[in-house]
């Protein structure tokens, strides 16, 4: 499976410090080994290294009744 445009996914990641981090995003675009998208916690734009991607899974939308 892989991650495709449009898609919310919840990733755990490595930042440039080394440190690991997790984060929900939506993807935007993927090229390069780059994969852009916005945090869903600060709204923010940001990029990632896919090799610096350690796991990810899609997140399931909520329904409201």
């Amino acid at each position: 499976m892989q991650m495709s445009i449009g898609q919310t996914v919840e990733i755990v990641y490595q930042d440039k410090a080394g440190k690991i981090k997790q984060r929900k995003i939506e993807v935007k675009g993927i090229r390069d080994g780059r994969i852009r998208a916005t945090c869903l916690t600060t709204g923010a734009p940001r990029v990632f290294l896919a090799a610096n991607i350690l796991a990810w899974q899609p997140v399931q939308k909520q329904r409201y009744a």
